[in-house]
């Protein structure tokens, strides 16, 4: 079943979209790749998506990715004696680890990482920044101070702490076991949450080593001050708005997210932009015009793939939105300013670089000047067809590999058509194979020309060292 487009869409599930039925419209829809988010539903509840998930892959013969979207440390503020309190602009405000219901002068935060991190004139941001404190003076064990902004504050909501890195892991003690249960399930990515370091994510990646690849999600203005740094150790990243926005001015997140997809375009990593994108499609049948600019515009950018969150796990219209979102992409993908604009913004190969880099580089110049239908990647690890991803050319590629995982995970991937396939021995093989798929898998007709390029010794993970030239 191909995709007539390059960016790819994910899509969550949850109780709109839980029946088998509205799955399967889903994928037909255009969903690439499903996300599973683990900070809400059972371990029932996820293991029975992932059997539903597989049994769709087999139905309709095409390798789907799964992402397991861990939840993350989630700093909250405790009880209130009422349930909520209302704070109002310059009042003091106390925040100590006292486990007592609280009041309008006090309130429990039962987190000393915080504390420990805590400096005077730091600001603390409650429920989603609705609220924010700024600290005048703190301890070990508690924080005294001032409303900046106030309002209603129920009990168990959720605090932010911009500007300042929390002596604390990415990793919950709920992670681990969501982690060991998705990857007993067969995950094909696991998204970290709350990463404010590089060794959040080396932490994480020696737990998982190779049975699933990592997606770190960049949420923390801490990760976005180590940028590179955290995306050369991920292997994709997710652009999240909704955390960025909270701990940032909301000014400051399209330059950031467009930061971030120039980093990874030139990193040669997937990234992701989510959050908010068809939100208006949680109640209405069709999106704002500002979204379908802002779905649009990270579809200019290169993003390999957007994202749905509530608007496909919990709204009113999940096969639309997603419709929605596969249109979008499609009209800016024709658009002829796409392709300007995404030459422009191509990072090219330098002198010196490794041969993998030499060989697709040469790939994106052949497939200009030949107008080949399509290049064909045999890989094993999904390197090759990353690669070629990166240097994102004017064909689609079809990749071919034996291995079903690298097949799901590459289903992230900007322009790659996963193919589960038998491997090949020889370089004439190479090419009657690359052919028969092509053909097959309505890449090519009879007389055009298609590129293929692998690794000699065939099966060997990371030595795309060959481009060959064939017609269908």
């Amino acid at each position: 079943m191909r995709r007539t487009r390059n960016a790819k869409i994910v899509a969550t599930l949850g109780p709109s979209s839980s029946d088998k039925d509205v799955v399967r419209r889903l994928f037909v829809a255009g969903v690439d790749v499903f996300r599973l988010n683990f900070s809400h539903g059972s371990a029932d509840d996820h293991r029975a998506r992932f059997v539903m998930l597989r049994e769709l892959e087999k139905e309709m013969g095409r390798p789907i990715g799964i992402l397991a979207d861990l939840q993350g440390p989630k700093l909250r503020v405790g009880t209130f004696v009422e349930g909520f309190v209302t704070l109002k602009q310059g009042q003091a405000f106390r925040l100590d680890l006292d486990p007592a219901p609280g009041d309008a002068k006090r309130a429990s935060l039962p987190h000393p990482e915080i504390f420990a991190a805590l400096v005077s004139g730091a600001e603390l941001l409650l429920d989603d920044g609705k609220l924010r404190l700024v600290v005048e003076h703190c301890g070990a064990d508690f924080a005294e101070t001032r409303v900046a902004v106030g309002g209603k504050l129920s009990e168990r909501k959720g605090v932010n702490v911009p500007g300042v890195v929390l002596p604390i892991t990415a990793l919950t003690s709920k992670d681990h076991r969501d982690m060991a249960l998705a990857l007993e399930l067969g995950a094909d990515w696991i998204a970290l949450s709350f990463v404010q370091r590089p060794e959040d994510v080396t932490e994480a990646r020696a737990i998982i080593g190779t049975r699933a690849a990592i997606i770190t999600k960049l949420e923390k203005p801490a990760a976005v001050d180590q940028l590179d740094a955290i995306v050369a150790v991920s292997d994709a990243v997710m652009v999240a708005r909704g955390d960025l926005g909270v701990e940032l001015p909301a000014e400051r997140v399209p330059a950031i997210q467009k930061r971030i997809v120039g980093c990874c375009r030139r990193l040669g990593k997937p990234v992701v932009v989510a959050t908010q994108m068809l939100e208006s499609m949680i109640e209405s049948p069709v999106p704002t015009r500002a979204e379908a600019s802002d779905v649009a515009t990270a579809i200019y950018d290169g993003a390999d793939a957007v994202m749905l969150s509530a608007e496909s796990a919990s709204g009113k219209h999940p096969v639309e939105a997603v419709d929605m979102m596969h249109r979008i992409i499609g009209q800016v993908e024709s658009d002829p300013l796409y392709r300007q604009l995404i030459n422009a913004s191509h990072a090219s190969a330098q002198p010196g670089c490794d041969v993998a880099e030499a060989v697709c580089c040469a790939m994106r110049s052949t497939v200009a000047l030949l107008r080949a239908a399509t290049i064909v990647c045999y890989t094993s690890s999904g390197h090759t067809s990353l690669r070629a991803a990166r240097e994102r050319p004017q064909s689609p590629i079809l990749s071919l590999t034996p291995n079903l995982a690298a097949a799901r995970q590459l289903s992230m991937v900007w322009g790659v058509h996963s193919v589960h396939s038998r491997d090949v021995t020889d370089v004439n093989q190479m090419a009657e194979v690359a052919c028969e798929v092509a053909k097959r898998e309505r890449f090519a007709e009879p007389g055009q020309f298609i590129v293929a390029i692998a690794g000699m010794p065939f099966g060997t993970p990371g030595t795309t060292n060959l481009m060959r030239i064939a017609t269908v």
